[in-house]
């Protein structure tokens, strides 16, 4: 990199880090207003509120307009080297445009590998400091979420077991009626019913009360009663219940575990996760996307200045956000594809940004 690409990424990247640090500080005193409320119900210090709540907060924020405070940044400083003619005497010096857009691609390249670690790994981290408060002292007050939407349960726990749950309380760990099969080749081989089943935190595992088990077999039938019995099953008591930040707390290995073996258990509704594994990529993605089309826009000189390139910005930003939410809702409330719902805003606006590029003066 030459001089003037360093010049290009150093302002970049200043330009970034002072949007980021500008939006944290107005998104913390918003959030601070509608929360004061509730930080003075949970009876907290001032430090247990910053550590328990805040740490994961600021991140979240980050990885939420990590992609528009890029956008903001590069309209910005390109928009005011447009505007005293730079770009004009860098071009003008024999400079092509592709080579004038080396240095944003690098930076580009450079905050997308960021936020795709930081997305995988530690903003979950984070989500999971921030989740943990919201159910502590917001949720538990809210009845639409601190109810249970259902507890009965049919899950599959392996290739041949299935299991059936019948009233979980979650604060007990019990419920007042389970079951399991299994099956081989298509015919029952095994039959479990219990009137009552009860987790034991001692030795974690489930404990049944007055279970009946039955063998069968091509020849005969065998029943064995138990007054007590204690199953290791593949299924934890945290399972059993519904989780409204689930997809926020996993990382990215953990996220494609539990939807591999929610998958295997025949378990419905798991596009939500789908799309956030796949946004996970696809965000970083469109950093690299967004930092183009903010390139090709503010690179112009026109009378309108700076605020006409942030004007433009911001309606694209929004039509990106747009889109953003209505393939993610297609994807969550009907059949659209998850992978397609994660990437198609990027490849909408890829479109976009390759008619900008070859109408943009060179």
């Amino acid at each position: 990199m030459k001089k003037i690409d360093w010049y290009i990424f150093k302002k970049l990247l200043i330009t970034f880090f002072f949007c980021l640090i500008l939006f944290t500080v107005v998104a913390v005193a918003v959030d601070t207003s509608e929360k004061t409320e509730d930080f003075v119900r949970s009876g907290l210090t001032t430090s247990e509120i910053i550590t328990k709540y805040y740490l994961g907060f600021v991140p979240f924020i980050w990885s939420l307009l990590f992609p528009l405070f890029v956008f903001i940044a590069v309209i910005f400083f390109t928009s005011k080297m447009a505007a005293r003619s730079e770009i004009i005497a860098l071009l003008a010096s024999g400079t092509s445009y592709n080579r004038f857009l080396r240095p944003y691609i690098i930076g580009g390249l450079l905050l997308s590998a960021i936020l795709w670690v930081g997305s995988r790994y530690w903003i979950p981290k984070a989500n999971a400091i921030r989740s943990n408060f919201q159910q502590n002292y917001v949720d538990n007050r809210d009845p639409t979420k601190n109810r249970e939407p259902g507890n009965s349960y049919y899950k599959r726990i392996d290739s041949n077991s299935y299991i059936g749950i019948r009233d979980f309380d979650t604060a007990s760990k019990a419920s007042r009626g389970f079951f399991m099969e299994k099956v081989k080749q298509d015919k029952l081989v095994y039959n479990l019913r219990a009137e009552r089943m009860e987790w034991d935190t001692a030795i974690k595992k489930w404990k049944l009360i007055n279970a009946s088990e039955r063998f069968v077999d091509s020849m005969q039938e065998r029943l064995v009663n138990h007054d007590t019995l204690v199953i290791d099953l593949k299924v934890k008591p945290i399972e059993l219940r519904k989780d409204y930040y689930l997809k926020d707390k996993l990382t990215t290995p953990e996220l494609v575990a539990f939807i591999q073996q929610e998958e295997m258990r025949g378990t419905e509704g798991l596009n939500a996760l789908k799309v956030e594994r796949y946004r996970r990529t696809a965000t970083p993605a469109a950093v690299l996307l967004l930092t183009l089309i903010g390139v090709v826009i503010a690179s112009r000189k026109s009378r309108g200045g700076s605020g006409m390139h942030l004007a433009l910005g911001i309606v694209i930003a929004a039509l990106f956000i747009i889109a953003d939410r209505f393939s993610t809702v297609f994807a969550t409330k009907g059949n659209f594809p998850p992978m397609l719902a994660a990437w198609l805003p990027n490849i909408a606006f890829a479109v976009v940004a390759w008619l900008l590029y070859r109408r943009t003066p060179k």
